[in-house]
């Protein structure tokens, strides 16, 4: 039943558990002032057209209008229970789902739920700027909506934590709102949610990449034997589709600009037509990609067969597995070798990571295809391309070792030789960011940056997304 004129909104009954729902009030007023001081600066007091969710069917789960985004009603969602719901991996495969948290898996299982709970403040924190410099109205609405859905992804998390971590969880709970992005201090958990977001084309690049490695965390959850874990992270995925639609047609939206600068400039520079050349697109594409495929942790890694053993933590659309509980199998991957690169098999639990990764790759390479077909369509060769998964990585294998953007070993020398051909220089973040004027007139586009090919809910390019 849903519950949306309460304080919180929710349909997990919380009125029925007073204690629960006195502990999520109180954590309720530091979350408004967490929002107000590292949420979305200084546009707090304007009416943003937002989507709110009011149900969990896929019927008509949200409701649009004009809000202010201090009073946007974030609520605890979970998708509708499976009944007689089993565990469908790992060593307890087959055993009916757990509505509890068993024991010896509660270290495991709050580990997953903090993780995942520290990565949806942190993107709010890395974007708080960017309104300032939005290319449209359009655009800026589509930031707060980013912004606002995931600040009800960490209320989802804490709901967890609140009401199955007791005291533990509250504090869990408490630190996510103390954790800021990028603080050398207290920075958070995972590195990409500590690099700056600068830009309107990081911005792009991030909801493309970064929220498309959310997806299938999000997904690997959702296999979770753990149920409340499922059906929370199931709801949450019908938010995260719209955040990667905003990366990727952003992108491909900047893409179709610079070709038409290109051709309107008797040399083809795009830059000087005021616009964004495609060699730095691509260099924005090698970093924002390289730092997201650090998400999905080591390649080979103990604590992903302990959570694939645990039926904590399942693979992409695990039914169409055949062996659900991977003790036989292995995973064949390329490791440094050397001065080179070989081979080795890797027990298949050990290699979850990798082959959730393999899935993600396989997905931003659809999304790269669609831009591509941008590129095509205009008759030019130039294509946009992922670099190889060993490229500039900061975890598992890779650390410390260098590999060209076609996954070539090179020498540290080399490395320092073309880095500013394969990843922004600060001379691009400077140029891009002198591009960066905002626009605030219903129906105008910043010159840098194409129009959307048609509006929000059926609304068109000039409606009011955002009342100044």
């Amino acid at each position: 039943m849903m519950e949306l004129r309460e304080t919180i909104p929710n349909n997990v009954n919380l009125s029925e558990d007073t204690k629960l729902q006195r502990a999520l009030e109180k954590w309720l007023p530091d979350y408004r002032r967490w929002w107000l001081d590292m949420g979305p600066d200084s546009f707090q007091d304007k009416e943003i057209y937002l989507r709110t969710a009011i149900a969990v069917d896929s019927k008509g789960w949200a409701h649009f209008d004009h809000v202010k985004m201090p009073d946007y009603r974030w609520g605890i969602f979970l998708a509708e229970p499976e009944p007689d719901r089993k565990i469908g991996f790992g060593d307890f495969g087959g055993q009916q789902a757990w509505q509890e948290v068993p024991g010896e898996l509660r270290g495991y299982l709050r580990r997953l739920i903090v993780t995942q709970g520290d990565t949806e403040p942190a993107s709010v924190e890395q974007q708080r700027l960017l309104g300032h410099t939005a290319p449209s109205f359009y655009d800026m609405r589509n930031l707060f909506q980013v912004n606002v859905e995931e600040g009800r992804h960490l209320w989802a998390m804490v709901y967890l934590l609140h009401r199955f971590f007791g005291r533990d969880g509250r504090e869990e709970a408490d630190a996510l709102l103390e954790r800021r992005s990028g603080d050398p201090d207290k920075p958070r958990i995972l590195g990409a949610f500590n690099a700056p977001i600068r830009d309107w084309l990081a911005f792009f690049m991030f909801t493309t990449f970064t929220d498309r490695d959310g997806k299938y965390q999000l997904l690997a959850l959702a296999e979770s034997g753990f149920d409340p874990l499922s059906r929370t992270t199931r709801f949450m995925l019908t938010e995260e589709a719209h955040h990667m639609f905003v990366g990727e047609t952003g992108v491909r939206r900047v893409v179709q600009r610079s070709i038409e600068l290109m051709q309107q400039d008797p040399n083809g520079d795009v830059r000087a037509q005021g616009g964004i050349d495609l060699a730095t697109i691509q260099r924005y594409v090698n970093l924002w990609y390289s730092l997201s495929a650090d998400l999905f942790g080591g390649e080979i890694s103990s604590n992903a067969a302990d959570y694939f053993a645990s039926g904590l933590k399942g693979r992409y659309q695990e039914e169409q597995e055949d062996d659900h509980r991977a003790l036989e199998g292995s995973y064949r991957m390329t490791v440094p070798d050397g001065s080179g690169l070989g081979e080795q098999d890797v027990p298949l639990r050990n290699a979850m990571n990798e082959i959730l990764r393999d899935r993600y790759i396989e997905d931003c390479q659809r999304g790269v295809d669609r831009w591509n077909t941008v590129l095509e369509r205009a008759g030019l060769e130039f294509r946009l391309r992922l670099p190889s998964r060993r490229f500039h990585r900061h975890v598992g294998l890779y650390v410390g070792k260098h590999f060209t953007p076609e996954g070539d070993p090179v020498g540290a020398a080399e490395w320092q030789a073309q880095r500013d051909i394969w990843l922004p220089s600060q001379a691009d973040f400077d140029y891009v960011a002198s591009l960066m004027h905002p626009v605030h007139e219903r129906g105008k586009v910043a010159h840098w940056i194409a129009p959307p090919s048609k509006g929000i809910h059926g609304r068109p390019f000039d409606f009011d997304y955002v009342r100044l």
